[in-house]
């Protein structure tokens, strides 16, 4: 009974088998005859064709060319355009004011007057404060990107007063002012005034 029950078992196996194969091989001829009419078509459609004769020339399979690495190039130049120098004096280019202010040669000096008496309101701000040389130069770099790409018009730098550096000298002070002398989207600034950071901070106006 049990080899009867079986055999059963195996022939219905077979019998599915065979009807799988039965469609597969139904679908492949269905596909065939569908080739067979668009060939058919296109050649109602082209007229007659002669083909071309063979030309037993050597394919040559040249090596693909490597990626141009364009971000790559276009992140080392902006690393490049960052790249603030610690050695730029900029005494000579600084306002002969009490405050050293400065502004582009091609700001008018009135400009100085207004970005002092807060023509243009502050829109965004980075406290440099407590940072080492380093850590300051790149959060202002990639502060004013920010805010050259957010179309930001007036920016205050804090700097800090310098009263926890050794012996009490603002050491950011003088570097926050020569690295902002060298990004040209900055086209003046001002000691801030006492409510807005005095000593300690920078008024920024941005070229628009």
């Amino acid at each position: 009974m049990n080899v009867k029950l079986r055999s059963l078992h195996e022939l219905d196996a077979i019998k599915r088998v065979l009807e799988h194969r039965r469609q597969e091989a139904e679908q492949q001829r269905a596909r065939e005859r569908e080739a067979a009419r668009a060939l058919d078509l296109f050649a109602q459609t082209v007229g007659p064709v002669q083909p071309l004769k063979a030309h037993n020339r050597k394919e040559h399979h040249l090596p693909r060319p490597a990626p141009w690495p364009r971000q790559r190039e276009l992140d080392e130049q902006a690393a490049l355009q960052e790249a603030l120098s610690d050695e730029m004096d900029v005494e000579t280019l600084l306002e002969t004011d009490a405050e050293l202010s400065f502004r582009r040669p091609d700001v008018g000096a009135d400009v100085l007057k207004h970005l002092r008496r807060g023509r243009w309101s502050i829109q965004a701000e980075v406290d440099l404060h407590g940072l080492r040389r380093d850590q300051a130069r790149e959060r202002l770099a990639g502060f004013l990107r920010e805010a050259t790409q957010r179309g930001l018009r007036c920016v205050r730098v804090v700097h800090g007063k310098g009263l926890g550096s050794p012996g009490r000298v603002p050491v950011l002070k003088g570097k926050v002012r020569a690295w902002l002398v060298q990004k040209s989207e900055v086209a003046a600034f001002v000691q801030a005034q006492g409510s807005q950071g005095g000593h300690g901070a920078l008024i920024v106006l941005l070229r628009g």
